[in-house]
């Protein structure tokens, strides 16, 4: 066995009984003729129970007298030949037919880091019925287009989606694959890693190139927010990472661009789903919609409780806005979790970005930093919010709010 007792160095001290964590070891009472029995009081031994032991190791090192010998063979993982892998790959987000912002978000960035490894970027759509947004792909970037269409893929679903993303990675071999780190994204990718044994990292806001290794650099926060980590995946491929939505730019349309589509067809097993779809349920936004708002109006503890939302959203009404919220807010029951921006909640880059009583935690900026124009009001000078701020006004939400939105409904009118 890899791990053994030398009887005629151990004491009986116990000590490898108190730090094995798997109750692997008793001690004997060592008989004349070498056999072990249970124990009384003289010449006793620790023996081991290799149907308990896992070779931890623990026992090992607590031993004084050296008397637990192991040997640990190290496990050979052979890794992936990876030389094949060619080529950034997007996956195109859609519902109800309609392809979703965060798709022509991810192609801008994708074309961006492929010219930077000389290759190409191609979408993976899926769905039913696409065809008329075939040539917008391809004027925001996309070289190649994989096209899966099937009346059963209409809306996503889990099985049916991961299976076929599986089928095409594994025939075309891309280098990178980026999604979306929305509810779709999230729950799709994750199935599709497993399934072909490659690594991926979630919810990015930064990415880039390493030229010399030709390693996707994926940058996202850690530690709740406090660092911002790189992480690379050197020996398996493809390269996978879910983006959050609004942290790229899309790249303008060029509707010189030309395009190859490469429809797909697969054996109709592949798309049937353990799962049924009952029916979409539209959110009611009362307001307009957060994650596509070019001003939001967003409040934190600072605004006391949730009565005093009223007073954004009447701001924001006459902005023509959406109301967003800090964590503190949304935890203290004052929004619904949907309004939520920041590292837990939604990524926002909307051109005007209005932070109320928002102290401006780095959770909270990870959010929201990517705006054009962010105006914080703040009744404490030395409030985080001020040092991202494009404007600062130092003054009580209660008095500024209410003013603000008085002169904005007389300009507006005229």
């Amino acid at each position: 066995m890899p791990i053994q007792i030398v009887i005629e160095k151990c004491t009986g001290c116990t000590l490898c009984i108190k730090v094995c964590p798997f109750d692997a070891i008793r001690i004997m009472d060592k008989l004349e003729d070498g056999g072990l029995v249970s124990c009384s009081q003289s010449h006793k031994k620790a023996v081991i129970d290799y149907n308990k032991c896992t070779l931890c190791g623990a026992c090992v090192d607590a031993c004084k007298v050296k008397a637990i010998l192991l040997e640990k063979t190290p496990e050979k993982c052979e890794l992936p030949d990876i030389k094949g892998y060619k080529g950034i790959w997007v996956f195109i987000e859609q519902k109800n037919g309609r392809v979703q912002s965060v798709a022509y978000e991810l192609l801008g960035k994708a074309h961006e880091l492929a010219k930077k490894l000389d290759t190409q970027v191609s979408a993976v759509l899926i769905g039913h019925a696409m065809d008329e947004h075939l040539d917008e792909l391809i004027w925001h970037g996309s070289d190649n287009i994989y096209l899966v269409e099937a009346p059963e893929l209409a809306n996503f679903q889990d099985e049916p989606y991961t299976n076929i993303l599986t089928k095409l990675i594994q025939k075309y071999k891309p280098e990178i694959l980026l999604c979306g780190a929305t509810a779709i994204g999230r729950s799709l990718i994750a199935r599709v890693a497993i399934n072909i044994k490659a690594g991926l990292t979630a919810d990015c806001t930064a990415l880039d190139i390493d030229l010399e290794k030709r390693m996707l650099l994926q940058t996202r926060p850690a530690f709740g927010g406090n660092i911002m980590a790189t992480i690379i995946c050197p020996n398996y491929r493809p390269q996978m990472a879910t983006v959050r939505h609004k942290v790229m730019q899309p790249m303008a349309p060029d509707k010189r661009r030309k395009g190859k589509v490469i429809r797909e067809v697969f054996n109709s097993s592949l798309y049937s789903s353990r799962t049924k779809l009952l029916d979409i349920v539209e959110e009611i936004e009362t307001l307009v919609n957060l994650s596509e708002a070019d001003i939001i109006v967003s409040g934190g503890r600072g605004m006391r409780g949730a009565e005093n939302f009223k007073m954004l959203e009447d701001l924001a009404h006459v902005l023509g806005a959406a109301v967003g919220a800090s964590r503190a807010a949304v935890d203290s029951g004052w929004m619904p979790y949907s309004h939520q921006v920041g590292q837990t909640g939604r990524t926002v880059a909307p051109k005007i970005y209005i932070a109320c009583g928002i102290s401006g935690q780095i959770q909270h900026l990870v959010g929201m930093q990517s705006s054009k124009i962010i105006i914080a009001i703040n009744k404490d000078p030395e409030a985080p919010i001020f040092k991202v701020a494009t404007y600062g006004i130092v003054a009580d939400i209660f008095q500024i709010i209410p003013a603000l939105t008085k002169r904005f409904k007389e300009v507006l009118k005229k």
